[in-house]
């Protein structure tokens, strides 16, 4: 071979699908040069055939064969004309762009609170009034205040808890007249606080085990 029939994969034909290789990209476009539709579903049922060959370890997957047979419309860029056993797909579905994502969105000046905070105090806003709201919002009231104590690692008033509470249920839950006290601040942080004194506790331990070991 001289060095002008040399072939680079710049100038070369694009592969959609790269994974199957350029061999499979020239059976489809011999598929669709293909005079009559019953050549063309030969040639097809044959490509089906050596593609499916190529991921034996997707055979027992849920609708390979449907995916099989869309990938091979995809990659003759839809203007191949067989009979396919499954609906074909469309060009237009295939370049349709999806939905963005919806991204859970808290208020920027509350994060430490984190979404669930939210999602919790939506809840509480569809109960009827009673006990068991009454309960609920304590409860949250003082989870968000743990929360705040976890991001300010200091101490917090109760009012502002309840004027945050307040604002995020968009003023469907009202605190800041209530006689209850929230939890105080030590003993929110106490099982914390115990948590890490176990685990120095616990390091101390295997270090004097492995200092009585060596000696």
């Amino acid at each position: 071979m001289t060095i002008d029939n040399l072939e680079y994969n710049t100038e070369r034909e694009h592969l959609i699908i790269p994974e199957y290789g350029r061999h499979i990209q020239k059976m489809i476009n011999y598929a669709k040069s293909r005079e009559t539709k019953e050549e063309r579903n030969k040639v097809a049922k044959a490509i089906i055939a050596v593609m499916g060959n190529m991921q034996p370890h997707l055979r027992d997957v849920p609708d390979f064969q449907h995916k099989l047979w869309d990938q091979l419309f995809i990659m003759s860029n839809f203007e191949l004309d067989a009979d396919s056993p499954f609906e074909k797909p469309s060009k237009e579905l295939f370049e349709e762009r999806p939905e963005p994502l919806k991204y859970p969105q808290n208020f920027p000046k509350y994060r430490f609170y984190g979404n669930n905070i939210k999602t919790m105090i939506d809840v509480a806003n569809t109960w009827e009034e009673g006990e068991l709201k009454e309960a609920l919002t304590f409860t949250i009231a003082n989870h968000m205040k743990k929360c705040f104590l976890n991001w300010n690692k200091d101490t917090v008033e109760d009012d502002v808890i309840y004027d945050h509470l307040f604002e995020l249920s968009g003023g469907k839950i009202n605190l800041k007249n209530s006689d209850e006290d929230l939890s105080d601040s030590s003993s929110l942080m106490r099982s914390k606080s115990k948590y890490s004194n176990n685990k120095k506790g616990h390091h101390k331990k295997n270090s004097s085990n492995r200092q009585r070991k060596r000696f």
